[in-house]
């Protein structure tokens, strides 16, 4: 059987005998904290039991209340159903435990690492939580003491041999059994308690903390030290608590690399793949869960680096968190586990927050609050109180409460541009719209898959835009991934030869060489650009978005290919049964209830199909629009607009407007346009030039934006990461540079504007900002 745990002959010897009578004859092991047997003491006295030394009894109860939920009165709706629900489910699985040699329930056939510690907990909840009917019921906490041995026995035994998935045997497994024998208290006994402890220190040693690298980085690390902690609680053991809290320290600073938290808010994962989603989501709950457990406590975490965390909630998970839902391009290989996921996403990071705000500062703390007020409100298509009943009652209770604190208000969404180019990501969130956008460059994956998911996620990194007009929260959500063609994904330019599924190396090693990936935001607007070579293709695309109040300006140049088959731009591929009205004349595209498109319509091809999931009878409705470029084109290009929300007659207003942007240049050496109504002026430099009357000395982004009042801003950023110096002229009147920047060196007005920097190459791609006056 896949993943099946491996015996040696002398570990089947040990472990053999009746497992249903529950108690294996094994020498006396040492006791953990004493050194004692566990049987008896060296001068017969009786000893204090150190399992209540006040201190882990007191991290016990905080354990409890933290993970199994607190904060509710049992006896109210809906709490009294649920905690109902929860005993019966407990007593069913308690009646139908039948220990065998291979299984401890009937249908859960060993090593069974989800389902089985899963049942195992959920009894041990029961019996922790009130209002189970089966509260402090010590027969049912004898029946979790004895199915965590046996599976502890026949599955997770010290000296057994880890197959398979790395992380059941350090973290899932240890998790699970650990919480469940907490959860009961003592009934595991010394015995059974000490031979758990040994094969944790099999699985998970505490070797697997002393270097932060390999699969002990980020989210794991924090799972990591997790898993000892409750092993050091479990064995009352003040010392291994301290060396598990002190491992955390390396998740908190910033990292120019890989795995964790990056200046710019990227969280990475996997070295490769963003990840908010899922492993910063795990990472962020487990750290509010440790802040929370160990306050108080003589292991509270002090380390003063916890301070990014906290600023990562705003700077690293809000940006991606829409009405309640959180954006699939930071969830890596989990976007199609199951729909309706990024909204399940996007309530536990809520719920991360809301635990995290007990231990922050009281700003952090309100700000915290009115924003997941205002995810909660506007999740109409999954309402968050709902969904958090059934999934955690703790969460439910803060939220709850929350929702009727009059005294917090729910903070709409923060409108303006974020850019992440350490992990080629953006967020852009208009009036009514908000839209993501999905690269890919040498430093992060075009997409990852792995352990058999998301094998057909090939496109994702090139250029995929996501967006999300009022009303269509589910988007992306209602069977999305099992659904769409995965050679059509909106925004793409792709190469329409179809790739094998799991192309590329697994867990996001699917790096193109292209280094100009990101641009220049001033938190308003953003100039954001990828050079994108294809996935296991020849394809190469020179690639530019441009987001301003209510349109995205798409551009693209130097489209070659030489795969032998067609290349597209998939302007977009909505899962919709919508009407979709095309004037080809006038150059629009309207899909109504969503939004329009202004765009040649003479090259514009469309497609209404439906679509049904393999293996599944789910079927759903797309509208498709794309522009064909040909079989192996060599120098094709494109422009449209995307106005998310937009009417009809908005759209073609917009259309019969020639005048409202200007392209300054459409190649694969510079892209630019010209919006006079705002005042911004906006080019990616693929290589140094003139675009307009903007001139760069070398490859980077500039964005400029005439305020009205007689100033202007002027936005840099080197996403190449290899600029010494740069120059930008402005073919502007410019009379002062009354705020500058600490990378200027030279700043020269008068009838233009001449703009120096210096060394640009160690800013990871940041945007750079001067205000000057207009002469």
């Amino acid at each position: 059987m896949t993943g099946m745990i491996g015996y040696s002959r002398r570990s089947l010897l040990r472990l053999g005998g009746t497992v249903a009578a529950g108690a294996l004859v094994l020498p006396p092991a040492e006791h953990p904290w004493t050194g004692h047997p566990w049987t008896g003491h060296r001068d017969g006295a009786r000893r204090e039991d150190p399992r209540e030394d006040g201190r882990f009894v007191a991290l016990r109860r905080a354990w409890r209340d933290v993970t199994a939920g607190s904060g509710f009165d049992a006896a109210a709706e809906p709490y009294r159903s649920r905690l109902a629900e929860l005993g019966a489910a407990a007593a069913r699985h308690r009646d139908a435990m039948r220990p065998g040699t291979s299984s401890l329930w009937p249908g859960l056939p060993f090593p069974s690492f989800t389902a089985t510690p899963a049942r195992l907990r959920a009894m041990a909840r029961a019996y922790a939580l009130p209002g189970t009917g089966l509260t402090g019921d010590a027969g049912l906490a004898a029946a979790v003491a004895d199915g965590v041995d046996h599976y502890r026995r026949r599955v997770y035994a010290a000296g057994a041999e880890a197959t398979g998935n790395w992380w059941h045997w350090r973290i899932g497994v240890p998790r699970a059994l650990l919480d469940a024998a907490l959860l009961t208290d003592h009934h595991l006994g010394e015995r059974r308690a000490g031979a758990l402890l040994e094969a944790v220190d099999h699985f998970a040693p505490e070797c697997v903390l002393d270097d932060y690298d390999g699969t002990s980085t980020g989210a794991n690390r924090v799972d990591l030290c997790t898993v000892r902690l409750l092993r050091a609680v479990l064995a009352a053991d003040p010392d291994g608590a301290a060396r598990a809290v002190a491992a955390l320290s390396p998740v908190f600073p910033h990292v120019t690399e890989g795995d964790g938290f990056h200046r710019d808010g990227s969280f990475v994962q996997h070295t490769w793949v963003p990840y908010q989603g899922t492993y910063g989501a795990s990472l962020l709950s487990g750290l509010a869960t440790l802040f929370a457990v160990l306050r108080g406590s003589p292991w509270e975490v002090t380390d003063p680096n916890r301070q990014v965390v906290l600023d990562a909630v705003e700077r690293s998970f809000a940006p991606f968190v829409h009405d309640g839902l959180c954006m699939d391009l930071v969830s890596g290989r989990a976007v199609g586990r199951g729909p309706y996921g990024d909204h399940a996403r996007g309530r536990a990071i809520a719920a991360a927050v809301l635990l995290l705000g007990e231990t922050a500062s009281a700003a952090e703390r309100a700000r915290w609050r009115s924003m997941v007020k205002g995810w909660a409100l506007r999740d109409a298509v999954r309402p968050m109180p709902r969904a958090a009943e059934r999934e955690d009652l703790g969460f439910h209770a803060r939220l709850v409460a929350l929702l009727n604190d009059d005294g917090v208000p729910a903070a709409a969404e923060p409108a303006g541009h974020r850019l992440f180019p350490e992990s080629a990501r953006a967020v852009h969130r208009g009036r009514g719209w908000c839209a993501g956008l999905s690269m890919a460059s040498d430093r992060i994956g075009h997409y990852e898959h792995g352990n058999g998911e998301n094998l057909r996620g090939w496109h994702t990194g090139s250029g995929m835009l996501y967006w999300w007009a009022e009303g269509h929260g589910d988007q992306y959500s209602d069977f999305f991934w099992d659904t769409v063609d995965p050679c059509r994904l909106p925004g793409t330019t792709v190469s329409t030869r179809r790739p094998a599924d799991g192309t590329g190396e697994a867990w996001g090693d699917t790096r193109p060489p292209g280094r100009w990936v990101g641009g220049a935001t001033d938190g308003r607007y953003a100039a954001v650009g990828q050079h994108l070579t294809g996935l296991e293709s020849t394809l190469e695309a020179f690639k530019s978005w441009f987001f301003l109040d209510d349109a995205v300006v798409c551009l693209g140049a130097g489209i070659s290919c030489a795969d032998g088959v067609p290349v597209e731009t998939v302007v977009d591929n909505r899962r919709t049964g919508a009407r979709l009205t095309v004037d080809r004349t006038a150059g629009w595209a309207h899909l109504e209830g969503h939004g329009g498109y202004v765009l040649p319509c003479a090259r514009l091809r469309t497609l209404r199909e439906e679509r049904t999931a393999a293996g599944r009878a789910v079927t759903r409705s797309y509208v498709t629009l794309w522009l064909d470029h040909g079989a192996d084109p060599a120098s094709a290009g494109y422009f449209y607009l995307l106005m998310p929300g937009a009417s009809p007659d908005a759209t073609r207003a917009r259309a019969a407007d020639p005048g409202w942007v200007r392209v300054l240049a459409g190649s694969r050496h510079r892209q630019g346009v010209h919006v006079p109504s705002l005042g911004v002026t906006a080019v990616n430099f693929w290589n140094g030039g003139t675009a307009g009357p903007l001139t760069a000395s070398a490859p980077c982004a500039v964005l400029v934006r005439e305020r009205g009042d007689g100033t202007a801003t002027l936005t840099v950023a080197d996403p190449r990461r290899d600029l010494d110096e740069l120059t930008v002229t402005w073919e502007r009147p410019v009379s002062a540079v009354p705020r500058g920047h600490p990378l200027l060196t030279a700043a020269a007005t008068g009838r233009r504007l001449t703009l120096t920097w210096g060394r640009l190459a160690d800013r990871e791609g940041a945007s750079h900002t001067v205000t000057v006056r207009l002469g």
